[in-house]
């Protein structure tokens, strides 16, 4: 699939990875800070800002996305930062291609499965009658009752665009997403053990990545940091953004 991206930087090769209902937007200041350093590619996902849309959206064919992205480059060999569903493909990506990939960040999730979560949020953005609402203050509205954090819906209600007639329509594949809601905690548990340099990093208010998902982590990478970053949820790049960032650059320079 030929995926939407954006290229900061130059240098070496950092990919960042978006998670669920994001899109590279969501990374352009990290991306820019990263791309003193790197030659940052920042992809919207398949199903996700201006990347096309497909019936086919697992862990396997979106990691296929980047194996075709970085050939297409014409990158030896990349780094890769990918948060939750990124964070899953990355290490889908370093597992099929580790001859591709240099190091590995993964923010806040485990290869593990998960329960389906979000249920609430496809059931809000299914209550936004695109063909009736006027304005994004009319859609604020209506999520509201399913999403109060108006952080979050500021957040999801990034993925509303309107058409060339002026339409409101969703950036996102919704009806694939509602559909396959199941596949976004599929277990990524690698085949082989990854060789590749890797960190970890979970927030102190999130339990994406217990304890005991530690001890399965170190059985599944050979060389692996887990970094945990105070009074920060599961959106700790945008909670604690300083923090995030020492931690990914003292990983990656070193």
């Amino acid at each position: 699939m030929d995926l939407f991206y954006r290229k900061i930087g130059s240098g070496k090769p950092l990919f960042i990875l978006h998670g669920l209902f994001g899109s590279s937007d969501n990374w352009l200041n990290i991306g820019k800070q990263l791309s003193e350093m790197f030659q940052v590619i920042i992809p919207d996902m398949r199903n996700h800002g201006q990347s096309p849309h497909s019936d086919h959206w697992t862990y396997d064919v979106m990691a296929e996305d980047i194996h075709e992205l970085t050939i297409s480059l014409g990158f030896d060999s990349i780094n890769l930062m990918g948060h939750s569903m990124g964070g899953k493909t990355a290490i889908v990506f370093a597992d099929k291609y580790p001859k591709l990939t240099e190091k590995l960040v993964v923010a806040d999730v485990s290869p593990r499965a998960y329960p389906v979560r979000h249920q609430k949020i496809v059931e809000g953005l299914h209550s936004i009658d695109l063909k009736k609402i006027e304005s994004r203050k009319e859609a604020d509205n209506k999520l509201a009752r399913f999403v109060p954090e108006p952080g979050i819906r500021q957040f999801l209600l990034k993925n509303l665009d309107r058409n060339d007639a002026g339409a409101y329509t969703w950036k996102i594949n919704l009806p694939v997403i509602a559909n396959h809601l199941e596949n976004v905690g599929a277990a990524t548990i690698p085949e082989a053990q990854i060789q590749a340099p890797t960190l970890f990093v979970r927030g102190t208010k999130s339990e994406y990545i217990t304890d005991e998902d530690i001890m399965e982590i170190r059985n599944h990478f050979t060389e692996v940091n887990v970094e945990t970053i105070g009074n920060a949820g599961h959106w700790l790049h945008a909670e604690q953004p300083e923090l995030f960032m020492r931690n990914v650059t003292s990983f990656l320079e070193s």
